[in-house]
């Protein structure tokens, strides 16, 4: 019989094999798989999974995550001088043309800013010579998908722009810039209003042209009527020329942004900001597959949404220009450039950052932090903080793109049940459409839905189906409403001569809503109700949404224009903008779909969320593929197509904790991976990591018509043992979620990430072997308590804990068992918010309670800090005390003595307290 014992982390090894990846296609067809080679088995120890046992996850566990390698690396004190590289002296040839000055040479590799980043050539001499620029040939050829010190480089006193006047205003400063000599893109603008608005713990800049407007990013952003406090946290200085901003923080002096280092460029359709950083250590910059650090040798991250299996060095389906920055001295700050055209991010040793973008304005933020949870505070401040899940949506989730009838997609359901297996949400993925069209349902195989749903409700159940953009526009007129009732009211994209753009996805030729239509918007809303009529449904998956499109722009191609070739192309993966999307001149309500393109699935899902707010009167549940900042106020994201492979399961960790970063906490990947087929050991595995992702969902695909895979991975497809190990784990998650649900609240209105253990710190070395080590071990499988001898700074918290049981529902009626980590000192804090779980904005309406929990002095307190009725029904029946170094003599609860057992291990456990939630209660021990 195959045990899934608990390895421990020097058990966990993976093969470099195993890690690469396969010639990946860029289209939808699934591939085979290298050979998997299995976990080299070593002595036991503890555990891995006892790891993820202890108090709640592998991964989502950002409290510390990004201060990876600072601890290790970062101990040189903060440079508070501006960075540039030593300036060259500038030659010129007699008659006066640009002559290559010897000094080029003297120019570090880092510092060599790139003249010439159009992918797909290698430069000549005579080609950078005609910009202007240095040339010194490197022995690696500069070409197509490579990444490298660049040949051809700016000298520090190329042609930018000049500062010739500055002012004070009420709230910082209004500047004018001006260019006296043209670049080598056309269509410069050569006066500039520079806009600096000095707001408290962030600084906001603004570059644009004053005499004609030009597309602006159409989210909200706060509005400043005053400048800030009289001590702010940084400086500003100003370069007059070649014009530069220089940001410091005031405590000590270390340079943030200095856009000096490089010339600026702002012409009609290139726009290029350079800056150094501080130090090496960069994350966020979505959405990429990457480690959670980002490399900075000479590493281009593209920006524009793209429907691809996830790859290395490849623009995906979301769009996030915010980094996070870690300094030298353990400070951290973050950067945002609020842009949504193609763009291109160029990271280079020096270290330095060059911005790219293709359109729009310069319109940035720097956020002071000064730490990494002040630094996304401060960040989601400005996008918007995300929304408070219904309570459902942190359960665990089935799905499966090939369940091919409701019957079958039942009996997995009832399967779940007979196992005892927790299950909250039953998805379908477009199998269930009639002929894949959007608001139906294959009246055949899926006779039963209407049944199936209803009987998931009567279990305390939900159900969640698939949506995608793509609107049927081939039927018979009058046949389907949904497009005829679009194309009458005019909500379609439209092709540069105004027809309705013509695409194919998945039901034949498509048209495509247009979301940026506040039209569009109600008659999304119809059609969801209307089917909500016949299906009630409890949330939506909305996929498919870059974009994606089977052409390339259209069935009648594209225009031959500016839009669809500009004079800079991104590393788009095909190389063209209408790459397996819409035509980049496609016209939209609000702009053009150059400019909005990596709106179209924030746009969508802000429609949708808003749709089931009317249809339910409950919290929405949406889940996007396609994301943009902001996104976190009206839904999730889950990593994509993914593959069942352990390098997969790997990056999966790097994906949870960037986008915790990047404001989206209800954030997942496909566990035991889509594509491909899984096996019983790596399913297990990612199980027990993916119960602790803050979204949980099991999904995989279609079978494959010449070998039929993949196979059904359900928990219940398994050997008994694999089914046992993958109910423990699930019945684990669902007993913390009270713990969870608190983070989100904390999430929602204060922009704190979602984690599960910040005690837990992880190492993650990608593509060679994952490396678990655990500082201090809080509460191991078996309630015992162990103590490395790693840090002794961590925070000790108290985590709420109830009896699990096979829903939500029924399990957050159960007791509470609060689970209390002491310091060496005794010390321990937490928290818990609790409400109905479904209502709409109960913080904002005072529907909540909030209770928190101290230990010190061998006391523990509970504090009502605001009480509803919600509280009343839960008792707090068990109370767990790990780190108590003496027995006690006596316990008193409410100073009424008390039973108590106490271990040899230090954990001290009262129990049958019946404490109701609603009032306040003191525990001391002596």
């Amino acid at each position: 019989m195959v045990s899934y014992k608990r390895l421990t982390p020097e058990e966990v090894h993976f093969s470099g094999a195993a890690l690469l990846d396969p010639d990946e296609s860029t289209d939808m067809d699934l591939k085979e798989e290298h050979p998997e080679l299995p976990l080299l088995p070593q002595s036991p120890r503890c555990s891995i999974t006892i790891a993820l046992l202890t108090l709640g996850g592998l991964i989502v566990v950002l409290s510390g995550v990004w201060l990876l390698g600072t601890i290790f690396w970062l101990h040189k004190p903060p440079s508070t001088e501006p960075h540039r590289p030593p300036p060259p002296a500038v030659g010129r040839s007699p008659n006066g043309t640009w002559l290559q000055p010897e000094s080029c040479s003297q120019i570090p590799e880092a510092w060599r800013f790139d003249c010439y980043p159009e992918r797909g050539v290698v430069v000549t001499a005579e080609m950078c010579h005609a910009r202007n620029c240095c040339f010194i040939q490197n022995s690696q050829a500069k070409t197509s998908g490579w990444n490298g010190v660049p040949w051809c480089f700016y000298t520090p006193e190329y042609p930018s722009y000049e500062l010739v006047s500055i002012t004070d205003t009420e709230i910082g400063k209004v500047g004018k810039l001006l260019r006296n000599k043209k670049t080598y893109y056309p269509k410069d603008i050569d006066a500039l209003q520079l806009e600096v608005l000095y707001e408290d713990n962030r600084l906001h800049v603004k570059i644009t042209d004053p005499a004609e407007k030009r597309y602006e990013v159409p989210i909200d952003v706060p509005v400043v009527p005053k400048t800030a406090s009289s001590n702010p946290s940084y400086t500003v200085d100003f370069i007059k020329e070649p014009f530069g901003l220089i940001v410091k923080r005031t405590q000590t002096g270390t340079v943030l942004l200095n856009t000096s280092i490089a010339p600026l460029f702002y012409a009609d359709q290139f726009l290029q900001m350079s800056t150094s950083l501080p130090s090496r250590f960069i994350y966020g910059l979505g959405e990429h597959r990457s480690n959670f650090l980002h490399d900075l040798q000479w590493n281009t991250l593209t920006m524009w949404a793209r429907d691809v299996p996830p790859m290395e060095l490849t623009n995906l389906y979301g769009v996030h220009p915010f980094y996070l920055s870690m300094e030298s001295d353990g400070m951290a700050h973050g950067f945002f450039m609020l842009n949504s055209n193609a763009m291109d991010v160029a990271l280079q040793p020096a270290p330095a950052l060059t911005w790219r973008m293709i359109g729009g304005i310069l319109d940035f933020y720097v956020f002071l932090g000064p730490d990494p949870s002040s630094v996304i505070a401060q960040y989601l401040d400005v996008v918007g903080k995300p929304a408070m899940p219904i309570y459902w949506a942190l359960g665990y989730h089935l799905c499966r793109w090939g369940y091919k009838s409701s019957d079958k997609t039942w009996n997995v359901v009832k399967e779940m049940r007979n196992y005892g297996i927790p299950q909250d949400v039953q998805w379908n993925d477009i199998d269930y459409m009639d002929s894949a069209l959007d608001f139906t349902y294959d009246t055949m195989n899926f006779s039963t839905l209407p049944d199936l749903v209803k009987d998931l409700h009567k279990h305390d159940q939900h159900y969640v189906m698939i949506l995608d953009p793509g609107i049927s526009n081939s039927l018979p007129s009058g046949s389907y409403w949904p497009f005829d009732e679009g194309k009458k009211r005019g909500i379609f994209i439209n092709d540069s001569n105004g027809d309705i753009l013509t695409g194919k996805v998945w039901p034949g030729l498509t048209a495509f809503p247009d979301f940026s239509n506040p039209d569009t918007h109600e008659w999304w809303y119809q059609n969801l109700k209307s089917f909500h009529e016949k299906v009630p449904f409890d949330g939506v998956w909305i996929d498919m949404n870059e974009p994606s499109n089977f052409f390339d722009g259209s069935l009648n191609g594209c225009p031959e224009n500016e839009l669809e070739n500009p004079p800079y192309t991104p590393g788009i993966l095909g190389g063209t903008l209408k790459a397996k999307t819409v035509c980049a001149s496609a016209r939209q309500k609000i702009s053009t779909h150059y400019n909005i393109h990596s709106l179209y699935g924030l746009m969508e899902a802000k429609a949708t969320e808003s749709a089931l707010r009317k249809i339910t009167d409950k919290r929405p549940f949406v889940i996007s593929r396609s994301t943009f900042p902001s996104q976190g106020k009206y839904s999730g994201h889950w990593l994509g197509d993914n593959r069942s492979q352990w390098k997969d399961l790997a990056t999966s960790i790097p994906g949870m904790l960037t986008f915790n970063i990047l404001g989206i906490p209800l954030i997942g990947a496909d566990i035991c991976g889509f594509g491909g087929s899984t096996t019983e050991e790596l399913c297990v595995r990612w199980t027990q990591l993916g119960a602790f992702y803050p979204f949980s969902r099991n999904h995989n695909s279609i079978d494959e018509q010449e070998n039929f895979l993949p196979s059904d991975q359900e928990p219940t497809a398994f050997s008994p043992a694999a089914r046992i190990a993958m109910k423990e784990v699930i019945l684990l998650r669902y007993s913390l979620f009270p713990h969870l649900y608190t983070l989100f609240h904390h999430a929602h209105i204060s922009g704190h990430t979602v984690h599960l253990m910040p005690e837990l710190y992880i190492y993650i070395y990608i593509y060679i072997y994952i490396y678990i080590y655990i500082y201090t071990c809080v509460r191991t499988y078996n309630n015992s308590f162990v103590s490395s001898g790693g840090e002794e700074h961590f925070q000790q918290i108290i985590y709420t804990h109830i009896l699990p049981n096979t829903t939500l529902w029924v399990s957050s009626g159960q007791p509470l068992n609060l689970i209390v980590s002491l310091s060496e000192d005794g010390l321990a804090k937490g928290d818990l918010y609790w409400d109905d779980g479904e209502t709409l904005d109960t913080y904002e309406k005072d529907q909540y309670a909030y209770i928190y929990f101290t230990v010190e002095q061998n006391t523990m307190t509970s504090e009502v800090l605001h009480n509803h009725e919600e509280a009343a029904y839960i008792t707090v029946e068990t109370v767990s005390f790990y780190g108590v170094k003496v027995e006690p003599e006596n316990v008193t609860v409410n100073s009424q003595e008390a039973a108590f057992t106490y271990h040899d291990n230090q954990v001290l456990t009262v129990t049958d307290l019946g404490l109701n939630l609603s009032r306040n209660f003191t525990i001391n021990w002596m």
